[in-house]
């Protein structure tokens, strides 16, 4: 492992199967850090360029190593395929803090910025984004991201108010409080910490969605969304409902969106995982909906 010592800058440079990977850190827009780890092709660039997000955040800089090494095969296929290439981390979610904290203000005080509330993890992302674009070998007008679960609903938030990706892909979004979803009894609050557990809501049929959402809401979220977005779903999910609303709600509102959904059994099979043997637990259909995945790719960021 080599250090380029720059206390500003700092980047580790680590091999995982052979292929160079950079782990950095970027400043988000309150001055902390977050951490991502980026591969590229051979050559200066600039690359076609495509972030990888999954779930809710945290765990930090372990956390993206061990992505990069157990969760690696879609990232090595992007890279195969001509891409730049990083699995990013940020803060961890905040219970309802989308629909809670409003729009996010900056001003400043005493000559520094001063923020009516603490960014969201959504907006780490725009914040990465942003600094990847200023990466020498990056090309910033193909920029793309791929979110699974909650990084899926990240994509759903982030561009809704920034427009500086060519195309997005989210794989079964959990958008629940996107569209501003009410849960049923299927979901409970935690006595303890009266946070909701919502990890066994039933949520498979699009009608029972449309019924429970705020459907004026969910409209004004998408009407402002102007990046093209692939939805894909999982056949037998509990919240496929969500996964097929979410696409159907863009749909009717004239914007560029594809759907498709396979049947398999992992949540998350857009990311093969790792076995102990060091191949991949992956059948024919997570090889097929990651070609589709990456053609919808090649058409928005290679034209």
């Amino acid at each position: 492992m080599t250090l380029e010592i720059d206390p500003e800058k700092v980047v580790l440079t680590e091999m995982v199967d052979g292929r160079e990977v950079q782990l950095m850190y970027l400043e988000t827009w309150d001055g902390l850090y977050a951490p991502i780890g980026l591969s590229k092709p051979p050559g200066d660039g600039p690359f076609p360029t495509v972030l990888l997000a999954s779930g809710n955040g945290g765990e930090g800089m372990a956390w993206v190593r061990d992505a990069v090494r157990t969760r690696g095969y879609t990232m090595q296929r992007l890279v195969d395929a001509g891409y730049a290439c990083a699995w990013l981390r940020y803060r961890t979610e905040v219970e309802l803090g989308y629909n809670n904290g409003g729009p996010f203000v900056r001003d400043e005080r005493q000559g520094r910025e001063m923020f009516n509330r603490s960014p969201l993890e959504y907006e780490d992302e725009i914040a990465i984004i942003e600094q990847v674009k200023a990466l020498p070998y990056v090309d910033p007008e193909r920029i793309g991201l791929i979110g699974m679960s909650h990084g899926g609903e990240m994509i759903f938030k982030l561009t809704s108010e920034y427009h500086g990706v060519r195309a997005a892909v989210a794989s079964e979004p959990a958008n629940h409080e996107f569209l501003a979803l009410t849960p049923d009894n299927t979901a409970f609050v935690n006595e303890e910490t009266q946070l909701r557990n919502i990890e066994d809501m039933q949520m498979a049929e699009v009608e029972k969605v449309r019924g429970r959402i705020d459907m004026d809401l969910a409209r004004k979220r998408i009407s402002t969304i102007k990046t093209p977005i692939l939805v894909t779903g999982r056949d037998e999910d509990h919240l496929q409902g969500i996964f097929r609303t979410s696409f159907e709600l863009l749909e009717e509102a004239g914007k560029d969106a594809e759907w498709f959904s396979v049947d398999h059994d992992l949540h998350g099979y857009i990311y093969p995982i790792r076995r102990a043997d060091g191949s991949y637990d992956l059948n024919d259909v997570q090889v097929a909906a990651i070609d589709r995945t990456i053609d919808y790719l090649d058409r928005h960021l290679k034209a």
